[in-house]
């Protein structure tokens, strides 16, 4: 029995993690490298494993850094099941279908500026290559539920509680009389969130473990919430607008229920100009409303009584890029919700072009800013940045409200890992500083922090 890890390894993005048993190959998640572009150069590179000799991929959520390589990884021979809950599979064939349309629209802008003798760049991967790795999604994993995958090898799928359909995966593994449990965190929800329920803990003798924030604790979430209503007003006093890179998955929908409180509750304007300017997260939104499994029981009786928790007036869901465009020419008093979170690309990019040059508008940051992306630099304070070539300044007020964090903080890691009970300990998903500190105050278990293809005997 062996552990190998070939993404995420004292970093934030594209976690990838390897078991071998039984002569099977199964793989726990398989996501794109993201921020900087030397990571995102890393896409490209061999997985450090033959894709053909895959059988199984479990996939633990929807995000991308998490299963956005599952489209190369079909590319380079892959044949095998992939296993994930329903949630999960529905998010991920919009997820993967995004990523291979910007990949295609990525290649095309490249080879533009290619010389006539340089031979074309081909994308990471295609739509077709993400449609026909949809046909490799087999046994939907119900939470709870332990799914038998060979002899000797079954896989038990848990709620997680991060975004809609995320799971930990205990995998259970016996050969030749010997026997290990592997307990895969994905990554671990920030308990107390309005939507889904906390996350569940299994015991194990080895944990592959997030560490994102290991090395900090969230803002109270209610002292979150007020800042972010309160911010809302100040900007629209301004006669700015507000702006909020946004997370498809989770960010979105709880930004919207939020809104739709402090409209409710008199701590918004009653009719604020809301822009909802990304399909992915408008799609994702819909999907919410198809799996009321992974609510909470406070969204289930909303459901029940046929309230829609993500609706609140003047909401505009803005598909087409006209629509979008339209946007750019309302000076003030709205919110721009749009995608990407970590202002890598997307609309998001537009939008903070269009605002942050003046000062009476507010750039909103309410979610993990990755080292080399757009969203990082603006969190540091740059006085200027780069868009579309062109150096501006920055002149909006910039805010980074944490306590909406999907992930659990460096307390919840504790007591999460506290639980499991396990004798070893991989950390992953985190950037190596804060791996370091939190690997600092985990008692009773071995630690260790792999390098990319590092492998281990279990």
């Amino acid at each position: 029995m062996k552990l190998s890890f070939h993404g995420a390894n004292r970093s934030v993005t594209g976690s990838c993690h390897l078991v071998e048993c039984r002569g099977m190959r199964l793989l726990v998640d398989c996501g794109l490298y993201q921020g900087s572009r030397e990571l995102a150069l890393e896409n490209a590179e061999d997985f450090g494993f033959l894709p053909t000799s895959v059988d199984i991929v479990l996939i633990t959520h929807a995000h991308l850094d998490h299963c956005g390589r599952l489209p190369l990884l079909y590319k380079r021979g892959f044949r095998g099941e992939v296993i994930a809950t329903a949630a999960t599979k529905e998010l991920a064939r919009v997820i993967m279908l995004d990523a291979g349309h910007l990949a295609e629209e990525e290649a095309l802008h490249q080879n533009k500026r290619l010389d006539p003798n340089e031979s074309p760049i081909a994308p990471l991967y295609t739509v077709l290559d993400a449609l026909n790795t949809m046909d490799h999604f087999g046994r939907v994993a119900t939470y709870g539920t332990t799914l038998p995958l060979a002899t000797g090898i079954k896989a038990t799928f848990v709620d997680a509680g991060h975004i809609l359909g995320s799971a930990s995966i205990l995998l259970e593994l016996e050969e030749d009389g010997n026997t290990c449990s592997i307990f895969f965190s994905g990554d671990i929800g920030n308990a107390g969130r309005p939507l889904l329920r906390p996350p569940e803990v299994r015991k194990a003798d080895v944990v592959v473990m997030e560490a994102t924030y290991g090395d900090r604790v969230h803002k109270p979430l209610k002292a979150s919430v007020e800042e972010l209503y309160r911010v809302v007003r100040e900007t629209f006093e301004r006669k700015g607008n507000v702006v909020i890179p946004t997370f498809a998955l989770e960010r979105a929908q709880e930004l919207l229920y939020y809104l739709r409180e402090g409209v409710e509750n008199g701590m918004l304007p009653t009719h604020p100009k809301v822009f909802l300017d990304s399909p992915m997260a408008i799609s994702a939104t819909e999907i919410f409303k198809h799996h009321p499994e992974s609510y909470n029981e406070e969204m289930k009786t909303m459901f029940d009584g046929d309230v829609d928790p993500f609706a609140l007036p003047g909401l505009q869901f803005t598909r087409h890029p006209s629509d979008s465009m339209a946007i750019n020419d309302i000076p003030s008093g709205c919110i721009i919700m749009a995608g990407s979170g970590m202002c890598s690309g997307g609309r998001i990019r537009y939008h903070i072009n269009n605002n942050i040059t003046r000062k009476e508008c507010s750039i909103v940051f309410v979610g993990f800013a990755a080292i080399g992306t757009l969203a990082r630099t603006i969190i540091d304070g740059a006085k200027s940045i780069m868009l579309f070539g062109i150096e501006i300044p920055v002149l909006a007020h910039i805010y980074t409200i944490g306590g909406f964090s999907a992930h659990a903080d460096q307390q919840e890691l504790l007591d999460w890992h506290h639980k499991t009970k396990c004798k070893r300990t991989f950390l992953v998903h985190a950037e190596e500083a804060v791996m370091k500190t939190f690997a600092n105050k985990l008692t009773g278990s071995k630690v260790f922090m792999p390098k990319p293809g590092e492998e281990f005997e279990l």
